[in-house]
């Protein structure tokens, strides 16, 4: 670096060398030309061999790294999980592995949500502090998939929500780097005997890390289903992502259609490594992983597949690999993204009802389809639980968000837009030329479902004494200690089909938005 600084300040006198002559001989420019030509000419060969001397710096200064996948078969118990990673870990470092990846789930995996809740500890409980303790041992640097880190706050008053973390310890122990999973596995599979509903018991993150700074280069992290949303892994690139990980516990019907496409498809569109350390096999009677633990180049060529069995793969990284990928494929530079436009569409919809008995998560709560009578991509409207005003109606975000600080710009913009479309309508059906619309944004606000959401209430003249005492209304409404009746399921769902009805007879234009 001091020579290609060296070359610089050359450059810069001749630059000063240059304007100085000039003005000096202001008077004859022509004299000039020649020792112009000379110093352009010289001033060309001097940047020349400075991108010679980077180019040369850079290649010899990247040395390959051998990295592992660690493929394991958890279960409940988290001691026996421990140890057989720890065995498999020393293995790996005999390999001369400097970074480790395991799977999603390398803590445990529960027999049911309930057991989940309760094995879960917090990122300074003692499992995580034996995980840095042997990076330091060992000094590798350890990439942690699905950690599941206990919250305060209790799911249905009883046991802990957790989160799903992606846990980055360099080699000295400490912690780098946290990513908090942000797409949920909600899915339904019935012919294929797939049932998992994440967010009923995972809070789900809501940023994705900046990439990390690691001996392989800028490491993204992600988490099993984060691959199959190729804005994640684009949005990592661009962040400046060298490697992508994604530790995974893939279903076996998902793997098997699925599993080996996604990687190679993140690895080439996005021009980095991808490595994804996997569960494999029967957890207990009613959880069986896919396995095939996979290391990819940025051509999409696959360095190492650990199949089925327990063990670990390893593969060289050579980072040169990626700047020659990106040189020869510039696909980044020749994207047109003005021309993409936003993604997310302003499209609104009504729940069929093939789906009324489906339930979504409104905080810690599940709620049926049944209530919903407007959908937008991410958001929706539904009837509310306990009124203050006939017609006040809730509009929660569909991703699991505390805060109105925690949705996304794209989040924002979606969820004030339907706003507008269900203040008219409610509007509508109750003869009313006014709304009160507030966010009671975090629980000293009055917030007492942990999920962003705005109120929606129709206003008349006179419906109060005193206009702003709606607000007093609305902030003890759901608190108990009012005359306001807790609505039953059937009187709710009535109400919903009605605002539906009116929807599809004075409103179907929202509709073809």
């Amino acid at each position: 670096m001091k020579s290609f600084s060296m070359l610089r300040s050359v450059q810069q006198e001749l630059r000063f060398l240059f304007g100085f002559l000039r003005n000096y001989h202001s008077t004859s420019p022509n004299n000039l030309q020649p020792l112009q030509h000379s110093i352009t000419a010289y001033n060309k060969s001097l940047w020349a061999n400075c991108r010679n001397f980077r180019t040369k710096m850079g290649s010899e200064g990247l040395k390959p790294v051998t990295v592992a996948c660690i493929q394991l078969c958890c279960t409940e118990d988290k001691t026996k999980n421990f140890e057989t990673a720890r065995s498999l870990i020393c293995q790996a470092k005999e390999k001369n592995a400097k970074m480790i990846f395991l799977p999603e789930a390398f803590d445990y995996i529960g027999r049911s949500k309930e057991e989940s809740a309760q094995l879960s500890e917090t990122l300074d409980g003692p499992l995580i502090t034996s995980y840095r303790n042997l990076a330091k041992e060992l000094k590798v640097w350890l990439s942690l998939g699905g950690f599941h880190e206990k919250q305060t706050e209790l799911r249905d008053g009883l046991l802990p929500w957790m989160t799903n973390n992606h846990v980055l310890i360099d080699c000295s122990g400490e912690i780098k780097s946290v990513y908090r999973k942000v797409h949920l596995f909600d899915v339904v599979i019935p012919e294929d005997n797939v049932n998992l509903k994440e967010s009923s018991f995972i809070r789900g993150g809501n940023e994705i890390m900046k990439p990390e700074k690691t001996l392989i280069g800028n490491l993204g992290l992600g988490i099993c289903y984060d691959v199959r949303f190729p804005e994640f892994s684009l949005s990592l690139r661009k962040m400046g992502a060298d490697v992508l990980t994604y530790p995974s516990a893939f279903t076996v019907p998902t793997g098997q259609a699925h599993w080996e496409t996604l990687l190679r498809a993140r690895a080439i569109e996005t021009q980095c490594f991808v490595i994804a350390a996997a569960q494999t096999g029967q957890h207990n009677p009613k959880r069986a992983s896919y396995g095939h633990s996979l290391i990819v180049d940025p051509w999409g060529r696959i360095l190492a597949d650990a199949k089925d069995d327990v063990g670990i793969i390893t593969a060289e990284l050579d980072l040169n690999q990626v700047a020659s990928v990106r040189k020869k494929m510039p696909v980044i530079s020749h994207r047109q993204a003005a021309l993409y436009g936003n993604t997310i569409t302003h499209k609104y919809s009504i729940p069929t009802g093939e789906s009324d008995n489906e339930t979504f998560s409104f905080g810690h709560v599940s709620v049926k389809m049944n209530a919903v009578f407007l959908e937008s991509e991410l958001s929706r409207a539904f009837v509310n639980k306990k009124c203050v005003v006939p017609g006040h109606v809730l509009i929660s975000s569909k991703r699991v968000a505390m805060r109105l600080c925690d949705l996304s710009p794209s989040e924002i913009s979606d969820i004030f837009t339907l706003a507008q479309k269900v203040q008219t309508i409610m509007e509508a059906i109750h003869g009313a030329s006014s709304s009160t619309i507030t966010v009671q944004d975090g629980k000293d606000a009055g917030q007492t479902v942990q999920h962003v959401h705005i109120h929606v209430l129709p206003r008349k003249e006179n419906d109060f004494k005193e206009n702003d005492e709606i607000y007093e209304r609305l902030g003890d409404h759901d608190k108990g200690n009012n005359n306001i009746k807790w609505r039953e399921e059937s009187e709710m769902i009535i109400e919903c089909n009605q605002i539906r009805d009116h929807i599809m007879q004075n409103h179907v234009n929202i509709l073809r938005n």
